[in-house]
């Protein structure tokens, strides 16, 4: 193709194929996408020095991440109160740091791995790339957002998250795009029998089940979405209006055992109205039913946190401010919950004075939540993203993953429904249905392989009526978590580099 010889044809091409992968995630779920735009960048850094490599790997980022998490400049616009201008330079400067990694990537291969050979595209490249994925799900707490393998939910890859996870399934469509680069690269068509190879192994192991439903314990439940406006709901005057409106929507929905309030759905602070959470309590034991809501908690040393909170059919005898059964969130939202570099940046903008993001952190593994006899498994917003940690407070007791959310932050974006797509992939890497009670959507139960069995609409006032099945038995994934496939990594790199010497 002698068009790629220009340099500034390859850059368009990097910046397009990286924005189309956007096309592979949800709401689109165009899955092939997660396979072409790698395979693109595998191709245009072929015969590249390392200086045009990384720059080619850089703008590819800016395509992968400007078109991926452009839902992020809802909330800046809405509640960053900056000029356009700024915020403009906000959002820039969060594309270009994510794009750092990919940019990493691409100068790690035309660095060390600069020939092309069989050993490069099936062994460092996916092993490269999950690498610095990898950093960037961990430098400042952490990014993992867009992942690949979170794109496969509903194609046949899928089956391979309860076995290797949403790593695995990325470390798949890696070797597959290499394998196919390589063949097209080189003309060894017989490359292309490794993603048919892969493909039919995937049909082959689909009829696998690694945990057994019981459907004799189902759990009726009642997810109340207030579809409460953001930039009214800490208003002292929308307190009380706030909660009569859960209050209005539960009263009709007793009958359920377990009752969902999304995320700091009261907005106020849990020990400023102990008299309203004692009568709900009361309420909830009289039904024979349990209440889960998020409400915001402060510790005696004047420590604020996200939390969750349970009542009625708890396992207590009764609410107490004291000891009442809580989850504190221990994943933060960077600028959103906390402020990196906090005395430096808060004098700096509004941006960096949000309501609420001055939370503390809750400890990494924490009780389950008991309810109405079963055992949740809690994750707050975006640590649903967090599988390591979703699965390392899972035990052999939990009976469901429960999620709550406020995504209104983003609006009519993308960003929720992306945020959903993480949540089917934790309850197939587990094997454990999600339960997903927002403020305005996406509100949803999934089942034990992640396929969404109940959903109601975003933005409307509404509860999601459902039953949920808990399942018995363990996935490997949850067994053993990511450190085989990180150790096949660490092998692949070190095949890699001898065949290159």
């Amino acid at each position: 193709m002698p068009f790629l010889n220009h340099y500034l044809i390859r850059l368009l091409i990097a910046i397009i194929s990286g924005a189309g992968a956007t096309l592979a995630f949800a709401p689109y779920s165009l899955w092939p996408f997660a396979f072409i735009s790698p395979l693109c960048l595998f191709l245009l850094l072929h015969q590249q020095t390392t200086k045009r490599a990384t720059w080619l790997g850089f703008v590819w980022g800016l395509g992968y991440f400007g078109a991926g998490v452009s839902w992020v400049h809802v909330s800046i616009d809405n509640f960053g109160g900056m000029p356009m201008a700024a915020g403009l330079f906000l959002m820039i400067g969060l594309i270009s740091y994510l794009a750092l990694y990919p940019m990493l990537f691409s100068f790690l291969t035309t660095r060390f791995f600069s020939h092309s050979s069989l050993s490069k595209y099936l062994l460092a490249l996916p092993a490269l790339w999950l690498v610095t994925d990898w950093l960037r799900g961990w430098v400042f707490t952490g990014f993992p957002w867009l992942w690949l393998g979170y794109s496969q939910i509903d194609s046949p890859l899928s089956v391979w998250g309860p076995i290797f996870g949403v790593e695995g399934i990325t470390a798949i469509i890696l070797i597959s795009s290499g394998a196919i680069a390589y063949a097209l690269l080189e003309k060894k068509w017989g490359l292309l029998l490794i993603p048919a190879i892969l493909a039919a192994t995937s049909f082959a192991i689909k009829p696998f089940d690694w945990v057994t439903p019981q459907p004799d314990k189902v759990t009726k439940v009642a997810l109340i979405q207030g579809n409460i406006n953001q930039a009214l709901k800490w208003l002292p005057r929308e307190r009380w209006p706030t909660i009569m409106k859960y209050m209005d929507l539960t009263r009709k929905n007793w009958d359920a055992d377990l009752i969902v309030w999304p995320e700091a759905a009261i907005p106020a602070l849990e020990m400023e109205i102990p008299s309203f959470l004692r009568n709900l309590d009361s309420a909830a034991t009289m039904n024979n039913s349990t209440i889960i809501t998020g409400v915001v908690g402060q510790s005696p040393t004047g420590n604020f946190y996200n939390n969750i909170i349970s009542l009625g059919m708890n396992g207590t005898g009764g609410y107490d401010y004291t000891d009442q059964p809580r989850y504190s969130k221990h994943h933060l939202l960077p600028f959103g919950e906390f402020v990196p570099f906090e005395k430096l940046l808060r004098p700096l903008a509004p941006i960096f004075n949000l309501p609420m993001s001055s939370f503390s952190r809750g400890d990494y593994i924490q009780p389950n939540m008991e309810a109405s006899g079963t055992r949740l498994a809690p994750a707050l917003c975006y640590e649903i993203v967090y599988g390591e940690q979703v699965r390392e407070n899972i035990t052999e007791q939990t009976d469901y993953i429960l999620t709550l959310s406020n995504d209104a932050w983003f609006g009519t974006s993308i960003g929720p429904l992306q945020h959903m797509e993480m949540a089917q992939m934790r309850a197939l890497e587990t094997g454990k249905p999600v339960i997903r009670s927002t403020n305005n959507g996406v509100t949803a139960i999934t089942d034990h392989k992640g396929n969404i069995t109940e959903q109601i609409p975003q933005f409307t006032t509404a509860v999601l009526r459902g039953e949920v099945i808990p399942t018995t038995g363990t996935t490997p994934y949850r067994y053993w978590g990511t450190w085989p496939l990180y150790l096949l990594v660490m092998l692949s790199l070190a095949i890699a580099w001898c065949k290159r010497r």
